[in-house]
């Protein structure tokens, strides 16, 4: 699935990146510190599962951080995952962070 066609939200108040894809919202939770973004959950709706939503939303995600100049802690295990297998995002991990 390509990012650009999906249309992340940054819902600040709820502290999550979202995407609604048929009516269905898939997102990434998240928390701040200073200039460091902590994403803490991935979640897509298990009837969207299978389709890349989740891989394509974190790669979003991770863009977003990037154009923000932003620092990120990846507590999320999907997220972590995501990282050893796309290792040119690394660069945007928090001094002292190693996935």
């Amino acid at each position: 699935m390509d990012t650009k066609l999906l249309e992340v939200k940054d819902n600040v108040n709820a502290r999550q990146f979202e995407v609604k894809i048929d009516g269905l919202l898939a997102k990434v939770e998240y928390m701040m510190g200073g200039n460091k973004i902590f994403l803490t959950h991935t979640e897509v709706p298990p009837a969207l599962e299978g389709q890349g939503i989740a891989s394509a939303l974190v790669e979003r995600v991770l863009e977003i951080i990037d154009e923000r100049k932003l620092k990120m802690v990846p507590l999320c295990p999907y997220v972590a995952t995501y990282l050893r297998k796309h290792p040119e995002w690394k660069r945007l991990l928090a001094h002292g962070i190693n996935v």
